[in-house]
């Protein structure tokens, strides 16, 4: 199963109750496949959502599917309301004119409590809604076919102090988060707590693992710039040595070269900690550069 999948199981493991399952509808007709005066069309490969949209529109309008799956169907699975005192019982609960254009907007007097707007959110995202696996980003999107629904419901999840943005694709009016964070709080709004969780411990882990490669990227470069500073130091009291100039230097800058040559995987420190007595690592740095300075002016 997908992440997205997985979340739509946990949604739907909510409880469905008189008080919020006429708005969970709601948000499941505004972003199906179809719904009109003529017919509702919902289709989904969610499991999850299969077992549940039957019970959910029984307690919600009192009604059955006139078309829904076999039993042991699977795949892409269609529920369908097409008797037209069906359709009208419907569109009287939802609030709409009895005849006319049917104009899809979200009616805010069915949303006036949390609770009901959190299932309607709840079946925005059921029926239309998808989650990218938190291991290979962050998004998450509800899809509807109705420009002014896409508008309003954006103003509903700004209201509730969330930020989506919107973009259009394909005819579709998409609206979207893409930081982790708003993600996390929508789904534990819309009833996936575990779900929300699962995000962050993939956020933690991506965080940890960042980290780690960055002082390992950081150790690295420190490695091979130590390795090319010694090759260096080595190259010019070599040159000092055959060049006579090494045996006249003082004991500070004689036992500079010795240690260097000693420990040519050493550290400027942790040459420094060696010296007798010890030095400091700026001590025992300029030691080293007045070997350079010396050699390159041979």
């Amino acid at each position: 199963m997908s992440f997205s999948s997985d979340v739509k199981a946990e949604l739907c493991r909510s409880d469905i109750s008189m008080r919020t399952a006429l708005a969970e509808c709601y948000g499941v007709l505004l972003f199906c496949n179809r719904f009109d005066r003529g017919e509702v069309r919902i289709v989904t490969g969610s499991d999850a959502f299969v077992n549940r949209l039957p019970r959910l529109f029984s307690r919600a309008f009192g009604l059955s599917f006139d078309e829904a799956p076999e039993k042991g169907e699977t795949g892409k699975r269609t529920f369908v309301i097409n008797t037209p005192e069906s359709v009208s019982a419907i569109l009287d609960a939802l609030g709409c004119a009895p005849t006319g254009l049917l104009t899809h907007h979200v009616n805010l007097g069915l949303l006036e409590d949390d609770a009901s707007r959190a299932a309607f959110l709840r079946g925005a995202f059921l029926a239309g809604g998808s989650v990218t696996d938190p291991q290979k980003g962050y998004h998450l999107e509800l899809v509807t076919d109705h420009w002014s629904v896409s508008r309003e419901i954006k103003a509903l999840l700004l209201d509730m102090s969330f930020e989506p943005r919107s973009v259009t694709r394909a005819g579709n009016y998409i609206t979207y988060f893409k930081q982790s964070d708003l993600i996390e709080d929508l789904l534990t709004t819309m009833g996936a707590p575990v779900s929300a969780m699962s995000i962050m411990s993939a956020k933690i882990e991506k965080d940890m693992t960042n980290l780690v490669n960055r002082k390992v990227n950081c150790d690295t470069a420190n490695v091979i710039k130590t390795v090319e500073a010694s090759a260096q130091q080595l190259a010019d009291i070599k040159k000092l040595r055959e060049n006579g100039v090494l045996p006249t230097l003082s004991d500070k800058l004689r036992e500079a070269a010795r240690l260097r040559e000693e420990n040519p995987e050493l550290s400027i420190a942790e040459l420094a900690e060696l010296a007798d007595p010890p030095v400091t690592k700026s001590g025992l740095s300029h030691r080293l550069r007045k070997l350079s300075e010396l050699a390159s002016a041979l």
